[in-house]
């Protein structure tokens, strides 16, 4: 017979979205086991690990999982030439070294009561129960709530019978390690659909390791992902050196870009960080919103828990977040909309003006960050929340 355990919250996937999630809810006094179907939190990293300004503002990251400050962006059209370079007066980004931050935020987990199970996978719920297959044998838990943070292709919201990502990106990206270079750390961004179709291909270099990525819609790159990689990394902006093969680390996966889900929770439980959709459509940045969907997802379940009413998710309600990302999901529709280097090209001339760089000023070292949610209130319905599936 298969044992079973009873737990206040199954949390399923160890990023940082779930990770932050269970340590709040364990903190308020919660049974919580936390589920990641890898061996080890170092290994396959999804993320460049971008952290922006108002993130590193309003959260405590850990200082020596962070890269040195970044001032200065640099937008190229396809052919490289006349570049837009933009230079802020604040330290806008810092790049985290997210093997380490998992790490640390995992301690920060088990500190708070957490209990993690690494190379155990989430097969879905039966009878009432959701079943572990861990590498001891499986298991039935019995959760009086779930949290999908398993990434964008979730398969929790498909068992909550929730909303999945429908519009995804696709990028991968090296990290090599570099000596300090004469100019500044720089993000240099290249806006070519013959290398990204639908997004931008990237250099990072923050002084000790340059980060070089490409992403897009999968179903258009030309030649395949990795072959757009390749042959971006051998002429990108800002890349100084070889790459050596035994340096490189490889990243990759999927990315959600279709802006927030509406249905993101239900009376059995909620979605979180990629499952939620918590990306921005424009920017492909999601670790300021998966932060800050973690901390409104554990305010609605601590508050379910301690009064005991599963209604309380009524207020977990992703349409009426996603209304404040219009404008990010028109822009998304505009650069997918490009679809040729001349069309990319003649965008530049507007950049190049005063209102053009204010505008590519406010998108970049802007204050804008995901909504905040209204306050959680018991008993409130809202169309965002779906009954429980069976």
């Amino acid at each position: 017979m298969t044992p079973e355990r009873s737990v206040d919250v199954l949390v399923v996937g160890a990023g940082l979205a779930g990770l932050h999630t269970a340590t709040l809810l364990a903190r308020r006094g919660a049974e919580v086991l936390l589920v990641e179907r890898r061996p080890t939190l170092t290994g396959a990293v999804r993320t460049t690990g971008i952290f922006v300004r108002k993130t590193l503002d309003d959260f405590a990251l850990p200082p020596e999982c962070l890269g040195p400050p970044i001032r200065r962006v640099v937008l190229y059209p396809p052919h490289r030439r006349r570049p837009v370079d933009l230079v802020s007066d604040r330290d806008e980004f810092r790049v985290g070294d997210m093997g380490p931050l998992y790490l640390a935020a995992a301690r920060d987990a088990a500190d708070a009561g957490v209990r993690i199970a690494l190379g155990t996978r989430c097969a879905g719920r039966r009878d009432g129960a959701w079943l572990l297959e861990r590498p001891d044998g499986p298991l039935r838990v019995r959760a009086r709530f779930v949290v999908g943070a398993d990434g964008a292709r979730s398969a929790v919201a498909r068992d909550l019978g929730l909303d999945r990502n429908r519009h995804l990106l696709v990028g991968a990206e090296e990290v090599v390690p570099v000596s300090p270079g004469a100019e500044p750390p720089t993000f240099h961004c290249v806006l070519d659909p013959s290398l990204a179709p639908g997004y931008l291909a990237w250099v990072v270099d923050d002084g000790q390791h340059a980060h070089v990525g490409v992403a897009g819609y999968a179903a258009r790159f030309p030649d395949g992902l990795r072959a757009a990689l390749d042959r971006f990394a051998a002429s990108a902006p800002g890349l100084r050196g070889p790459r050596r093969p035994g340096d490189v680390e490889r990243r990759g996966g999927p990315i959600p870009v279709g802006g927030l889900l509406r249905r993101i929770g239900c009376l059995d439980g909620l979605l979180v960080g990629d499952a939620a959709g918590a990306v921005s459509p424009l920017t492909a940045g999601g670790l300021d919103p998966c932060l800050r969907l973690s901390e409104h997802a554990a305010d609605v379940l601590g508050e379910a828990l301690r009064t005991g009413r599963r209604d309380v998710l009524a207020g977990y309600d992703g349409a009426a977040l996603r209304a404040r990302f219009r404008g990010r999901l028109l822009l998304r529709h505009g650069l997918a909309a490009v679809r040729t280097p001349a069309m990319a090209a003649a965008a530049f001339p507007l950049l190049r003006t005063p209102p053009g760089r204010r505008a590519a000023r406010r998108v970049l070292f802007g204050d804008r960050s995901f909504p905040t949610p209204a306050p959680v209130a018991s008993g409130r319905r809202a169309a965002g929340v779906s009954a429980p599936s069976r």
